[in-house]
């Protein structure tokens, strides 16, 4: 397999993951804050859509139809305003991935590019580069994104046949959570 088709396959595995963490939740759960700098899932999901849209689309000269929400003031693109839909947002994600693969699809994997909001040489930039950017900005977002899931409703990895988590049982996890806490305290010399 070709690196840059192999680079692709790990990029649209995450999407898909960071998208399935919105399965079965309704708009409060999607978009509430869940942590004090108000990360929310809707808003990791339109975070990568921007993202991903103008490292794709703008960077490598090919501009797309859409806009994207990006606003350092306000971070627009990290949370959903009551206007904007769920389905909105999963649609831009859709959006955005199709523009994505479009240019990946066309260009070699060392096509030259131009990030113009990175400074100086290191502005200057390959396919490859952005490809593995993009496919790590995913990765962390996800992981954010499974955090979060946990918090709202207690699912845990990518749905219950995920070979990565041993036990979907929740005394299980109420165990290791009670043991991880006693481990922590006995290490820190704090005493029950």
């Amino acid at each position: 397999m070709h690196h840059k088709e192999q680079l692709h396959g790990y990029l649209k595995v995450r999407r898909a993951d960071l998208l399935g963490k919105l399965d079965g939740l309704g708009e409060y759960d999607a978009r509430r804050p869940l942590v004090p700098t108000g990360t929310n899932l809707i808003g990791l999901i339109k975070h990568v859509a921007s993202t991903q849209l103008g490292y794709f689309t703008d960077v490598f000269g090919r501009p797309a139809d859409r806009p994207i929400a990006w606003d350092m003031t306000t971070d627009a693109d990290m949370w959903a305003t009551a206007d904007e839909s769920l389905a909105e947002i999963i649609d831009f994600h859709h959006y955005s991935n199709e523009q994505t693969d479009a240019t990946i699809q066309a260009l070699d994997i060392d096509a030259p590019g131009r990030v113009p909001w990175w400074p100086g040489e290191r502005g200057n930039v390959t396919l490859h580069q952005i490809l593995v950017h993009m496919t790590v900005e995913t990765s962390r977002h996800a992981g954010h994104a499974d955090i979060l899931r946990e918090l709202i409703d207690g699912s845990v990895g990518n749905g219950p046949n995920d070979p990565n988590i041993s036990t979907t049982d929740a005394a299980h996890w109420v165990e290791v959570h009670d043991t991880i806490e006693r481990a922590a305290r006995e290490a820190a010399g704090l005493t029950e």
